[in-house]
């Protein structure tokens, strides 16, 4: 039998090893930051990426919170482009993963490409976040099956040569 101090001992070490796998994010991301466990904004997030993703969900079933904060690329502040977009320079990409969960409130904006893309993936949910001043859509979604998009604002997306804009 276990004494009880010894189960509140072991529950404790496993509640510190759960907050171990999880990334919180904050501050400037200067480089691509790949994720493959829950995690969470504790703060906005000013990206630096250039010609790359600031942020790629690279497992499936995970969860990126993004708890009320926002995520900044290197776009022009009016047109998020500043005259045309730059490849590869997304908020958040997801590619070929399933069952992941981007959930806000949270803003987007000012990324020189998507700002955010989800490629041939399914079961992903992306709820309550708001994309805006991106170069090209807010939110980009092609290929995959069973994806839901609900109470996302998408507004001042894309631009003259390529206005796709929107969700």
């Amino acid at each position: 039998m276990i004494g009880q101090k010894t189960l509140a001992w072991g529950i404790l070490l496993f509640a510190a090893c759960l907050a171990v796998n999880a990334e919180d994010l904050s501050g400037t991301i200067t480089a691509t930051r790949t994720i493959t466990t829950d995690s969470r904004f504790t703060g906005d997030v000013t990206c630096t990426v250039a010609g790359a993703a600031c942020i790629v969900v690279a497992a499936s079933g995970i969860t990126l919170d993004m708890n009320g904060f926002s995520m900044t690329g290197l776009g022009d502040p009016e047109t998020g482009c500043g005259g045309s977009g730059t490849a590869g320079e997304l908020g958040i990409d997801i590619n070929a993963q399933k069952g992941v969960v981007i959930q806000g409130p949270g803003l987007i904006q000012r990324f020189r490409n998507q700002g955010m893309r989800i490629l041939n993936s399914s079961g992903v949910t992306v709820t309550g976040i708001t994309a805006s001043t991106n170069c090209f859509s807010g939110i980009f979604m092609s290929g995959g099956s069973d994806n839901i998009l609900d109470g996302n604002i998408s507004v001042r997306n894309g631009n003259l040569s390529n206005p796709c804009g929107g969700i």
